[in-house]
């Protein structure tokens, strides 16, 4: 396949960046996204030019690190990672566009590479289990509901990699901060600190610069992990119970 790309080119985030079109040919079917973009940057260094920069690192769908808007969708046409993204989902002669994230919370650091170093203080807040508990238990000697252990894993294959956020109209971060608190708060373990721990992340999201949800579902319709909606109306279920509760964000 021969394509056309626009991509957006940054230098740093003190500087306007802008769209740039590159042609690539001999594009195989079998190639992944970010393969594609492989042999374009060794063409760009042949030909002494600066390397698109982008992130990436497992290529397996797992790590979260790649993230680009492909024509206008988060990880592009397939619900999946961009790794994952095969060429197969485009057509000869396409015209593909390329941005970075975009988000308040996601700041451009270079070309297609964006800051998410906000997830990590929305978990560092609140998104872990302190009290002590000792030498690991029985696996059945605490017996969890299926319904909720099922809902607690699904929540958890959150690999974060910030599409939601990408997504969403307004640049919420709900889904990623919903499902981290829901994987800790339907399980056992997570109840002594539930009420602190939704309070405190969801007061951290708020102040990385994410937008409010308005329950669009962009969000879920571009998750990798496919994660749904539920774990929003968890998270505002538990949100409401702590503040009726009086409870005090963990310091």
């Amino acid at each position: 396949m021969n394509l056309t790309l626009k991509v957006w080119r940054q230098v740093n985030p003190a500087t306007k960046g802008k769209m740039v079109s590159y042609h690539v040919t001999d594009v195989s079917p079998d190639m992944s996204f970010l393969e594609m973009l492989d042999v374009l940057n060794e063409q760009l260094i042949l030909d002494n030019d600066d390397p698109i920069a982008f992130d990436h690192d497992c290529r397996e769908g797992i790590c979260s690190s790649c993230g680009l808007m492909i024509n206008g969708i988060a990880h592009g046409p397939q619900q999946t990672t961009t790794c994952q993204l095969h060429m197969r989902s485009f057509s000869d002669g396409d015209v593909i566009d390329i941005e970075p994230w975009r988000s308040g919370g996601f700041p451009v650091v270079k070309d297609l590479v964006v800051d998410r170093s906000a997830f990590d203080r929305i978990i560092a807040v609140g998104g872990f289990i302190s009290a002590p508990t000792g030498t690991a238990p029985e696996a059945h000697s605490t017996p969890v509901p299926k319904r909720d252990s099922d809902a607690a894993f699904d929540a958890a294959t959150c690999i974060g990699c910030g599409a939601c956020v990408a997504a969403c109209p307004n640049g919420s971060a709900m889904l990623f901060t919903a499902a981290k608190v829901s994987h800790l708060g339907l399980m056992p373990q997570g109840q002594p600190e539930r009420d602190a721990r939704v309070l405190t992340m969801v007061a951290q999201q708020d102040a990385e610069d994410f937008g409010g949800c308005t329950n669009i579902g962009e969000c879920s319709a571009v998750c990798p992990k496919g994660i749904s909606m539920e774990t929003i109306s968890r998270l505002n279920h538990d949100l409401l119970g702590a503040l009726r509760a009086g409870a005090v964000p963990a310091s």
